[in-house]
Parts: C-alpha cells; sequence; structure tokens
C-alpha cells in the first residue's frame, strides 16, 4: 500500500488550480494508479462530464451535488480508487468530511478550489481540509489592473450569495492593492 497524499491547490480564480490538478492526476496515471474524478453538478461553464480548465484541458469527471453521490458512486465501482481528484471543491456539500475520511482510509485525495470568496469569506469546506493536507500550493493568478501576482477574487458585478458560477464575465483576479 501506497502512502497517501491529500494535496489541495488553490487560489484565486484563473490561478491555473485545475490545471495543476490534471498535471498531478496525469502523474498518477502514469503510475497505473486507479483513479475516479469529481466536479459540482452546478459548475457547467464548460462541461456537465468533465473537469474542464479554461484553456481546454481536459478529463472525465462525475457530476455531484453533495458527499453522498460521492460515496454512492464509489461503492458503484467494481475496482475501489486509490486516488480521488475533486474540482472546485468548495461548491460541494460536506466535501471536507467525505475527502477527509478518504484520506484517513489510505487514499490519495487531489482537490483544486479557491479558498476565499469575492467578498472575503472563507469557504468552510475548504478550510476544514486544511490542516489535513500533505501539499497546499497556493496559485496566485495575475491582477488584472497591476500585473502583479493576484491572490484574491474580484466580482465584477453584484450576485446574490457567496457562491455564483462564472468566468472571466463576472471574476477577474486582484492583487492586495486592488482587491
Amino acid at each position: 500500500m501506497r502512502t497517501p497524499e491529500f494535496i489541495i491547490f488553490t487560489g484565486p480564480m484563473f490561478g491555473s488550480k485545475t490545471t495543476k490538478l490534471l498535471a498531478a492526476i496525469e502523474r498518477f496515471k502514469y503510475q497505473k494508479r486507479e483513479i475516479v474524478a469529481f466536479k459540482p453538478v452546478m459548475d457547467d461553464r464548460y462541461s456537465d462530464v468533465e473537469i474542464v480548465t479554461h484553456s481546454g484541458g481536459k478529463m472525465s469527471a462525475h457530476g455531484v451535488n453533495s458527499s453522498k453521490d460521492i460515496f454512492a458512486i464509489i461503492n458503484t465501482m467494481e475496482t475501489y480508487p486509490d486516488v480521488i481528484a475533486v474540482d472546485e471543491a468548495f461548491m460541494i456539500d460536506g466535501i471536507s468530511e467525505c475527502l477527509i475520511y478518504l484520506f484517513r482510509s489510505g487514499v490519495t485525495v487531489v482537490v483544486s478550489s479557491i479558498q476565499l470568496s469575492a467578498s472575503g469569506n472563507v469557504f468552510e469546506e475548504v478550510r476544514d481540509m486544511m490542516p489535513w493536507a500533505t501539499k497546499i500550493e497556493i496559485c496566485p493568478a495575475v491582477c488584472t489592473v497591476s500585473g502583479e501576482d493576484a491572490y484574491y477574487t474580484h466580482r465584477k458585478m453584484s450576485t446574490p450569495g457567496e457562491i455564483a458560477v462564472g468566468g472571466s464575465e463576472l471574476y477577474e483576479p486582484r492583487c492586495w492593492e486592488h482587491h
């Protein structure tokens, strides 16, 4: 049995978090690992059945609303996965408890997710995973105002709620000075 890893790629919108997740998964494929990927159903920007980067990289994935969906899918698989990939984890209810359980059971977990809303509130699901992580990589984007490293997401227009699915029409990365 391999020592499991819990890898989190986090940062603002457009920080290449999903690109890094797909690169990590590609490496696990070369190791002949059994991989299953998940994405939130609500994130239908590019595909309902794939994790897709802004630049077009993609991987097949199961759309889920909650951790219950993840367990239901895993329980129907012939071979239990030893790597779980989750994109946009902050959008999935109960994801932290689910992934911590899987990690403690020996499964490698790879997550990409923003950790702060555009209004600066911490997404609790992501916060709760971080103490279990064996690797956390902060992925800065480029500030659309200054060109400096951007660690924050700016919402360009007012929308209700902390989570509003969108791309560059709704969000842009910002540095400390311009957030």
